[in-house]
């Protein structure tokens, strides 16, 4: 930040909010010295620990020492200065990045200072070396290390409290700087064990957040498992079906040739299909996400017709598609079809041989309708309350086929994630009705693939 910028601030905030909100910032800079992005949770914490102790540490002892100087008490002024020295220089190995060290220095130096300042001036400084073992309790994990650290620094804190008060090298330090002392370590360690229980507590919601985001992966993948074993299934069964003719003998030789090529159509056809879901599953590994684009409508209902020809052909349906070439929608185009594939694989389930599928859109300045209609089994009210949620039962369609039950969840799920509606109307033995509303697209018309995408067929 230049001279320009900071006089522009100084004279946008005021000068009191300009003081208070430098000063935020310079204290939130050094509390954060050191740490970065990629840098694991809890050592960040702890990094930020030692940085907090470190910066009051700096103002207190450069008093002290001043103090000490004017009253004569060179010693201790030097070793105020050594202390002060200190935690700069943690500051300084935290910045750039020798986290190690900075502990060392940090323990070995104040544990020494302390030690010797408490018995030869009988300041108080004992009770700063009982902060230190707070700190390194919190910093360490290894055990043996902590009991280490443990030892000596109660061992040097005792042995301050019961030598004789008599001994020391220079005139001990007035009372009231002995009870300053005393009383700014106490605060400093409950700041230390505050910012311990904040430590945790930050801990613990950042547990609770991944175990949250690892559920919500989880269900994802199950999704994507049952939309993998949905599109599978039936060109499989299809696959299953010829090649059990096939064995019976139920083709005439003459058909053979037909039929092989009717087979190596459906076997190259799931290995397109394999081919999409795999890009898209990969594309979902993270968590299924929703990534909106614009597309035609039209293609998208072409490749339902063929992923389900056969299907079509063997219950002899009557399939009547009516969209217009230009319809054009704004949604994620995989989760979209998803979404078509489900709707119209239920409708051929549900229908019975011979029946009539109508697939219809038409669009409004911001909005496109598609309709899909059966004029299968239908479904009562009760079927109805719970066709979106995970009470409802799975169903056989007309011929046996069964259903996962998952369709229709994901189906409703995809359209809320596209900021669409789906509805249905249905009645027992007068078929079904599902309308699907999506946001519009918008394709240019001189745009080649709105000019040369076929209108899917009847």
């Amino acid at each position: 930040m230049n001279f320009r910028s900071i006089f522009a601030a100084y004279m946008l905030q005021g000068p009191k909010r300009f003081i208070y909100q430098t000063a935020v910032n310079f204290w939130n800079h050094i509390v954060l010295l050191g740490v970065y992005p990629t840098m694991p949770f809890i050592e960040a914490r702890r990094t930020m620990l030692l940085n907090l102790l470190s910066l009051p540490c700096i103002p207190f002892m450069i008093s002290y020492c001043i103090i000490n100087a004017f009253q004569g008490r060179y010693l201790l002024s030097a070793l105020n200065a050594v202390t002060t020295s200190t935690a700069v220089a943690v500051l300084l190995l935290h910045k750039y990045r020798m986290y190690l060290s900075a502990r060392i220095v940090l323990i070995f130096f104040s544990v020494v200072l302390y030690t010797f300042t408490g018995l030869y001036f009988h300041n108080g400084a004992e009770y700063f070396l009982l902060n230190i073992l707070v700190v390194s309790v919190m910093i360490y994990d290894n055990k043996w290390v902590i009991g280490c650290l443990s030892i000596l620094i109660l061992s040097a804190f005792l042995l301050i409290i019961f030598m004789p008060q008599s001994w020391y090298l220079a005139p001990p330090v007035p009372q009231q700087r002995e009870w300053t002392n005393v009383a700014v370590s106490l605060v400093s360690m409950i700041i230390a064990l505050l910012f311990f229980k904040y430590i945790q507590s930050d801990y613990q919601e950042e547990i609770e957040k991944q175990r949250q985001a690892l559920l919500a992966m989880n269900k994802d993948k199950e999704k994507l498992f049952s939309i993998v074993a949905h599109d599978i299934r039936s060109p499989l069964s299809t696959l299953e079906s010829l090649l059990d003719m096939f064995q019976k003998g139920q083709y005439p030789r003459n058909d053979m040739e037909e039929a092989a090529a009717t087979l190596h159509q459906k076997v190259s056809q799931l290995g397109g299909t394999l081919d999409n879901v795999l890009r898209w599953s990969t594309r979902s590994m993270k968590g299924i996400q929703t990534r909106p684009r614009h597309f035609l409508l039209a293609p998208v209902m072409s490749e339902i017709l063929l992923f389900f020809e056969l299907v079509i052909q063997q219950k002899n349906m009557q399939v009547d598609v009516q969209v217009p070439v230009s319809t054009a929608l704004f949604a994620d185009r995989d989760q979209v079809s998803v979404i078509l594939r489900n709707l119209f694989s239920n409708a051929l389930k549900f229908s019975y041989a011979g029946g009539k599928i109508s697939v219809t859109a038409w669009q409004t300045e911001e909005q496109v309708f598609i309709r899909i209609v059966d004029d299968g089994v239908g479904m009562d009210m009760q079927q109805l309350k719970t066709l979106f949620t995970s009470q409802q039962q799975p169903a056989y369609g007309t011929t046996g086929e069964r259903g996962a039950g998952i369709g229709l969840l994901l189906c409703h799920e995809f359209t809320e994630l596209n900021n669409g509606t789906i509805t249905v109307e249905s009645a027992p033995e007068n078929g079904t009705t599902f309308i699907i509303q999506l946001r519009r697209g918008d394709i240019p018309a001189n745009e080649p693939a709105a000019a040369n995408e076929p209108t899917a067929a009847n």
